[in-house]
């Protein structure tokens, strides 16, 4: 099944359009990119690779499960990527519906079309066949500023509606694999930066108010961590656990970049000072605002990934000073992209959510 394409999952969206890009670039194989276009699916993201033969985009959900049976059959995929996911926390506060539904029931829905396809192929094709699902740091909880980093042993603990979906998610995984022999990995990730990003997250969010002279939120004190790892190595460990990865096993992918929240920010002001002194607001650290904490914040994760570095090889490249630097530089040449994705809905949607 070598030269069958992949089937991967939300690939309009931040990581996955990331991953898409870097496929294309790096590896001989097609891939069909499978995305219901919720608000931050873009296929802007993609145009550089829209008319390359080996990339085919379908519009769909994957608890469509007719589509997915379809496309199952019709492409013979010898892999599935499953990014496609509602991921932000502050949003399944507020709706935690869209993420039981995509998180939990879209993933059993693929699942069970997956199995389908994978127990009617010949003996040497279901060996070769994987189903990588890509899932996040949140599931393991919060850590306590001295506690050990996660490591693929740490107990699951979700604190919130999309951590608790994704957490959901990683069991059926795991059951599928124990239960019915599918060939699955698992990979839990730390939070996400880098181009393409929907300006709801921190980075981009900061990047965004700073640039037009508008208040920075930050929740509560400014002193949660996160372990930051730029997505354009974080879609690399995805592809060396695709390549290499042990079936049923899970690896924890990290950038080895702990940083408080308020940091971030203030990193995120200074290159801004640099590189546009004649904003509305100079110096920007002048329009970072403290907000009310949203609830169950979880204060630190962090992330130990001695596994995919010994068995895979695979380490992050990026410090976090070059992989913010890139970043900012990115949003600043692509204003047509941020005035395409920061409609009305958006600006309601943070209007809404930081009134506090």
């Amino acid at each position: 099944m070598q030269n069958h394409p992949i089937l991967v999952t939300g690939g309009a969206g931040f990581i996955g359009s990331n991953f898409i890009l870097q496929w294309l670039g790096s590896e001989p194989g097609a891939v069909v990119n499978l995305d219901k276009l919720t608000y931050a699916g873009n296929l802007s993201n993609l145009e550089t690779v829209a008319s390359d033969p080996r990339y085919c985009f379908v519009h769909g959900d994957i608890g469509d499960r007719k589509l997915v049976g379809d496309l199952f059959h019709s492409h013979r995929f010898r892999a599935v990527v499953h990014f496609a996911a509602e991921s932000h926390v502050d949003r399944s506060i507020r709706g935690p519906d869209d993420f039981v539904l995509t998180n939990v029931n879209g993933t059993f829905s693929l699942l069970e079309e997956a199995r389908a396809y994978w127990c009617e192929l010949p003996q040497d094709d279901k060996a070769s066949f994987r189903f990588l699902h890509i899932s996040t740091d949140e599931v393991y909880g919060s850590l306590g500023p001295a506690s050990p980093a996660f490591s693929e042993a740490t107990p699951y603990a979700p604190n919130s509606p999309y951590a608790a979906s994704k957490a959901a998610s990683d069991h059926l995984v795991r059951a599928y694999r124990h239960t019915y022999g599918l060939p699955t990995l698992t990979t839990n990730c730390s939070n996400n930066y880098g181009p393409y990003q929907f300006p709801e997250k921190l980075i981009p969010l900061a990047i965004l108010n700073a640039m037009n002279g508008k208040p920075i939120p930050v929740y509560g004190d400014g002193q949660n961590v996160r372990d930051w790892l730029f997505v354009r190595d974080h879609c690399e460990a995805v592809r060396a656990v695709l390549r290499g990865g042990r079936v049923g096993q899970t690896y924890n992918i990290g950038g080895e970049n702990e940083k408080p929240n308020l940091k971030i920010v203030e990193l995120i002001c200074s290159i801004l000072d640099e590189l546009r002194p004649g904003d509305p607001v100079v110096p920007h650290r002048k329009l970072i605002t403290f907000v009310a904490d949203r609830p169950g914040h979880d204060r630190r994760y962090a992330m130990d990934i001695g596994k995919i570095k010994a068995e895979l090889g695979w380490h992050p490249r990026e410090t976090f000073s070059s992989g913010l630097r890139k970043t900012v530089e990115w949003y600043l040449v692509h204003e047509s992209w941020i005035r395409e994705v920061t409609s009305g809905s958006y600006r309601q949607w943070i209007a809404t959510q930081y009134s506090r």
